[in-house]
C-alpha cells in the first residue's frame, strides 16, 4: 500500500539547516530561456513552437504503469494549485547507430544516470536525489519493448530496470516506464513526469554552447580499454564528445577514477552541470535570439519526455514559475548507502526512507549529501558489468551476483573529490 501525498502545509517545519547548497545558475538559465521564449509574439510564437515541437520526442508511458501507483491529493477546487512535481531524469547509453560511434558496439541498453527532481508545490525549492545505478533493489515485472513482460527480480542492480523495460527493441518508452515503476515501488514517491537524456543529444547541446570550461584539480585519464579521456590538470574546454567521455568515465586515474565508484561519477556529473549552466549564463543568450534558438533546439532534441513536458510552452511556463528559486533552495544529494555483501554493489541505508518521506510530504531534505554516503561504499569499485568501449557484450547487468562476506556498514562520510570549477 503506497502512502498518499498530502498537500504542503502552510507552515512547514522541515529543518532547513545543514543543506548542501548548489549553484542557482541552473535555474536562472532555465528561467532565462523561458523568458526569451515567452517574449516571442504573434506569428513568431506559432512558427517557433512548431519548429521546436518537431525536435521533441514525447512518450506517454502512463498506460504501461498500471493502477497500483502512489497518489497525490490535489485541491478539488483547483487540481493544479500547489501541486508538487517529481520528475525522473534518466541518462541512457542506448547503443543505436549514432551512439555506437561514441561508446562502441554493445548489445542492449542501460541507464547510466537516474535522478529524482522534486519541485515543491509552492515552487520555492528543488531537491535532486541521485540514485546509484549499482544499488541492489527489487525490480517489478514490466512491459518489455518488443512484447511480453519481464519477470520480477529480487536484489538486482538498479539499472536493470531500464534494460528490462527496453526489451529486444530497445524501446525508450518501455525502458522509462519500468524505471518509473521500480522507483515508485521502492520509494512511494509518485513520479509525475520523466525525461530520458540521450547520449548523442548531450553532445549536440554542449557543442551548441561552444563547449564547457572546467578547471580540473588534477589530470584525469581513463584506462585505454575503457575510453580515450585524457585531460590535463587546469583549464579544459570540453567539446560535446569529450564531455560525454567525462560524464561516463569510471575507471582510470584522477578525480576518483581510481576507485571505479558510481558515487564519485555522480559528483563529477553534478560539477559538470554547474559548469555548463555557468557557460550558458555567461553567453547572455537572452539578448541573442539566433544563438538562443539554436541552443534550445539542441536541448529539446536531446530528450524523450512525458507529454506534460512535451511542449516548449509548457517548459517555458514551468521555468517561469521557478523564477523566485534562489541558491539556498536547491539541493543535490546522494542516497545514503553502504557497501553490500554482493561484490561491487551498494544498498540503501535506513535513512534513505527519511529522504523519500520528506519528498512525499513536500518537505526539504536536511543534512549534507556527502555525509550520507559512507566511505566504504564510495571507495568500493562498483558496476562490474561496465564494459570497455567496443565490447560486444551487453552493458545491461546480470541478475546473478557474486556474494562476499558481509561487512558492517559505517556512517563515516567519504573523502570528497575536489569539485571542478571554471578557471
Amino acid at each position: 500500500m503506497f502512502p498518499t501525498v498530502p498537500k504542503k502545509s502552510a507552515n512547514p517545519t522541515a529543518p532547513r539547516h545543514g543543506l548542501h547548497k548548489r549553484n542557482h545558475r541552473i535555474l536562472r538559465g532555465i528561467a532565462l530561456v523561458a523568458t526569451a521564449l515567452i517574449a516571442f509574439s504573434g506569428t513568431a510564437v506559432a512558427l517557433v513552437n512548431a519548429d521546436l515541437q518537431s525536435k521533441m520526442t514525447v512518450d506517454d508511458v502512463d498506460k504501461l504503469l498500471g493502477d497500483n501507483r502512489p497518489t497525490i491529493v490535489a485541491d478539488p477546487d483547483d487540481p493544479y494549485a500547489g501541486q508538487q512535481l517529481n520528475i525522473l531524469v534518466m541518462g541512457t547509453d542506448l547503443r543505436d547507430a549514432e551512439n555506437e560511434k561514441i561508446a562502441g558496439k554493445a548489445g542492449g541498453m542501460a541507464s547510466d544516470t537516474t535522478m529524482v527532481v522534486h519541485i515543491s508545490g509552492d515552487r520555492k525549492s528543488i531537491e535532486v536525489v541521485s540514485i546509484p545505478r549499482d544499488s541492489l533493489v527489487d525490480i517489478p515485472a514490466c512491459v518489455r519493448g518488443g512484447g511480453g513482460e519481464s519477470a520480477p527480480e529480487s536484489r538486482s542492480m538498479f539499472n536493470r530496470a531500464f534494460a528490462n523495460g527496453a526489451g529486444s527493441t530497445q524501446d525508450l518508452a518501455t525502458a522509462a516506464a519500468c524505471t518509473i515503476k521500480t522507483v515508485e515501488q521502492l520509494t512511494g514517491v509518485r513520479i509525475t513526469s520523466h525525461v530520458v537524456l540521450k547520449m548523442t543529444g548531450v553532445i549536440d547541446v554542449v557543442d551548441a554552447i561552444g563547449g564547457v570550461t572546467m578547471c580540473l584539480p588534477e589530470p584525469v585519464k581513463e584506462r585505454p580499454e575503457y575510453g580515450k579521456l585524457d585531460l590535463p590538470a587546469g583549464k579544459n574546454v570540453l567539446d560535446g564528445r569529450t564531455a560525454i567521455n567525462f560524464l561516463r568515465a569510471r575507471k582510470g586515474q584522477g578525480m576518483g577514477l581510481e576507485l571505479g565508484s558510481d558515487l564519485k561519477r555522480i559528483e563529477r556529473q553534478q560539477a559538470f552541470l554547474d559548469a555548463a549552466a555557468r557557460e550558458i549564463l555567461d553567453q547572455n543568450l537572452v539578448t541573442n535570439s539566433p544563438e538562443l534558438y539554436r541552443v534550445v533546439k539542441a536541448v529539446l532534441g536531446a530528450v524523450n519526455t512525458s507529454p506534460d513536458l512535451g511542449s516548449p510552452s509548457a517548459l517555458a511556463g514551468l521555468a517561469f514559475s521557478l523564477r523566485s528559486v534562489n541558491k539556498d533552495d536547491i539541493t543535490f544529494t546522494f542516497l545514503p548507502v553502504f557497501d553490500s555483501a554482493v561484490e561491487g554493489r551498494v544498498e540503501w541505508k535506513a535513512e534513505a526512507a527519511e529522504i523519500w518521506e520528506r519528498i512525499i510530504n513536500d518537505e526539504r531534505v536536511p543534512g549534507t549529501p556527502a555525509a550520507l554516503a559512507d566511505e566504504k561504499a564510495a571507495a568500493q569499485p562498483t558496476g562490474d558489468s561496465e564494459k570497455p568501449a567496443g565490447s560486444a557484450t551487453s552493458d545491461a547487468p546480470s541478475s546473478t551476483e557474486t556474494t562476499k562476506a558481509p561487512e558492517t556498514p559505517t556512517t563515516k562520510a567519504p573523502e570528497k573529490t575536489k569539485s571542478p570549477a571554471t578557471c
